[in-house]
Parts: structure tokens; sequence; C-alpha cells
């Protein structure tokens, strides 16, 4: 059956308005506006959070090791009362670019507030962090000790997948089930 072209986006106007209250619903969903940027005062409720931080910066400070700090503190306060630091360290120097064009800027910086010596503060490793994009991926090194990729070890020591005598451990009982399904 052929059917005229008007009676074709009469039928699919249709279609669309029957769906929109749900297409409304995911997409409001989705798109919902994202939470605020804390101010640098609020960053102990955020401890161990990947949050945004609103600061402005008056001074970028690079010491002779490398390790630069965005000064988020007037001048005119005590160092003693100053209770947030941006940081990056010399490694991340590469992926974090020159800081010292945001000297005198407000700036909305991406990270996880952790404590550090005695002040809240976020690490910036990659530049992403200035337009909301995560830090830099850090393995934990407690979990790499010993392994290789090309080895056949597991990388960390689970009791769980290691064998116990004529028991078999998890993940060759698991492996004996599979052939076995699909010897079958």
């Amino acid at each position: 059956m052929h059917l005229p072209r008007a009676l074709h986006i009469c039928l699919l106007a249709a279609l669309m308005a029957s769906f929109s209250p749900a297409i409304q619903a995911f997409s409001h969903h989705k798109t919902a506006s994202p939470r605020p940027c804390i101010q640098t005062d609020d960053a102990e409720d955020y401890v161990g959070k990947d949050v945004c931080v609103t600061a402005h910066v008056y001074d970028v400070v690079e010491l002779k090791d490398g390790t630069r700090f965005l000064d988020v503190c007037p001048l005119s306060m005590p160092d003693a009362e100053c209770r947030f630091l941006m940081l990056s360290l010399y490694a991340d120097h590469g992926e974090v670019g020159e800081l010292r064009r945001y000297q005198n800027q407000n700036v909305l910086v991406r990270g996880v507030i952790r404590p550090m010596h005695g002040r809240m503060g976020i690490m910036i490793s990659n530049a992403r962090q200035f337009t909301g994009g995560p830090e830099k991926f850090r393995p934990n090194p407690k979990l790499l000790r010993g392994f290789f990729g090309q080895s056949d070890a597991m990388p960390v020591s689970d009791p769980n997948l290691t064998a116990h005598g004529r028991q078999r451990s998890f993940m060759n009982r698991y492996l004996t089930e599979q052939h076995t399904t699909a010897a079958k």
C-alpha cells in the first residue's frame, strides 16, 4: 500500500507526539543541570569526593622541585588561615601545561578533595580538569607489585583465587564448568 507523502508526515508527527512525554522525561533526566561548583570554604564537607571547585587564583608559585601551587587565598590573608590549595606535581607538568595563564583569574577545577598538610586541596594532574574532566588515572602501586602483563600470575594475591590442597580454586572451578558446558 502506497500512502501519499502528506499522510506519511501526519502519521510520523502523531507517532512522535505519542512518545513525546517519554522522550522529554528521558532527555530531562540525561541533561539535568550539573551540580554547581563548591567554594573553597566548603571543601571540608566534600573530603574524598570528586567535585568542581570554584576559586580565584591570586598567584602561581613554583618550588625548586617543580611542584606548582595555585594560590587561591588573597595576599592579605595570613598563611595559617588559608584552608585550601591546588597543586600540580612536576611529573604532571606535560599533561597540565602552563598554569601562569590562570593567574588573576577565576577558575573551575574538577578533582577529588584531599587533606594536604592541614588543609584541603585538589591535585591538578591534567589540563582537562579545568574544563570539567577527571584527574589523571594513577594505578595503586600496592596492587601492581610483582605483576607483569606477560605472566600468567594474578595481579592480586587473593586466597579465593588460589588452590588449597585437593580443593580447586574459584577460577579453576569456573573454568572447569565452562569447559564441561561447552563440551555438551
